[in-house]
């Protein structure tokens, strides 16, 4: 399909406005009410040696931050280290081991052996939960061996940086 003159500089005048190709194809169908595609209007701009104007860059605001002006603000107090895990009590003889490797379904698990020489084993999943399950089928540990055990449970968790 050509273009007459006129219509040349009417698309000249259309990438000069900052129309884009596909405008330019929709603008050709609407007025001069010929069917060209993409393609077609794509070679014609550049048989016309037009060049399609790039948009304006968005210009985005300019967050360089300002020189600070010398504060008489106080600095922020030391941070306090946490304490160190309280100690079992002493009549109390519980031990605590973790497994190398944990349970299926657990973060970490590993063995207990409570003061009266009862084993269980207990795992922690990762939504926090401690599950104990003793080899003696019904066994309560003590109150006081259960103090003991999340003692020691807590101190060997923390060596190993949970």
């Amino acid at each position: 399909m050509k273009l007459d003159e006129t219509q040349k500089r009417q698309v000249a005048q259309w990438v000069e406005q900052g129309a884009k190709i596909a405008e330019i194809q929709t603008r050709i169908a609407a007025e001069f009410k010929l069917t060209m595609t993409y393609m077609d209007v794509r070679f014609l701009v550049d048989d016309l040696k037009l060049v399609p104007k790039d948009p304006e860059p968005v210009k985005t605001p300019d967050f360089a931050p300002t020189p600070a002006a010398p504060s008489t603000i106080a600095p922020p107090a030391p941070v306090h280290e946490l304490e160190p895990a309280p100690t079992p009590p002493v009549d109390a003889k519980v031990s605590v081991s973790v497994d190398q490797i944990a349970r299926p379904g657990a973060l970490v698990s590993g063995k207990v052996t409570f003061s009266d020489g009862q084993n269980a084993e207990w795992s922690l999943d990762q939504t926090g939960r401690l599950g104990l399950a003793a080899q003696q089928k019904g066994y309560r540990p003590s109150q006081a061996d259960v103090q003991a055990f999340q003692l020691a449970l807590q101190s060997e968790l923390a060596k190993m940086g949970f």
